[in-house]
């Protein structure tokens, strides 16, 4: 039986939401795509755009660039989701000064509640050199916790590089 939740991990540009969003369109002709990302600039604009293209038709997009909680504890049994990303909504949360261990909190008890086959996207931030703001430093540290905990409750963890999935938990589909 395949696990209900999928943890896809990478760095930014490394093919990570094109291979979860090919895994989820094969788990459902319809699925959700959760969006996370909030455009405010030029760029940001684009490439939700890009994404938009590259995912094409045949999703239920939800825009959810903060309450994915709520998003998830209302997904249906027998349907599969994609939440893309992680690090953008803990990004949305951060810069608005919301208590991220609350957030978090909340995140994670509607992901192990989620009645949804769940696909997360999130970046791994952790592999490159230390930060040198506070910001960041607080940003990077946050998001290596954030995927800890989701990778545990997931029975599949597969991170993307240069387009290539690898399994870490739970093998390929």
């Amino acid at each position: 039986m395949a696990p209900r939740r999928t943890l896809v991990i990478g760095g930014a540009s490394s093919g990570k939401s094109g291979w979860a969003e090919t895994h989820v369109k094969q788990m459902d002709s319809r699925p959700f795509y959760i969006a996370t990302a909030q455009a405010f600039d030029a760029e940001m604009e684009e490439k939700i755009r890009a994404h938009k293209m590259q995912r094409g038709t045949g999703w239920d997009t939800i825009e959810a660039p903060l309450a994915v909680a709520e998003v998830l504890s209302g997904l249906p049994e027998g349907r599969a989701a994609l939440l893309d990303c992680a690090t953008l909504w803990l990004t949305n949360h951060l810069l608005a000064e919301h208590d991220l261990a609350a957030e978090e909190a909340a995140l994670l008890e509607a992901v192990d509640a989620c009645r949804a086959d769940l696909v997360i996207v999130s970046n791994e931030v952790g592999a490159g050199i230390v930060p040198e703001n506070a910001l960041a430093r607080r940003f990077r540290a946050a998001q290596g916790r954030l995927n800890q905990r989701l990778a545990e409750r997931c029975g599949r963890v597969v991170t993307v590089m240069a387009g290539l999935p690898l399994a870490l938990k739970g093998g390929l589909p």
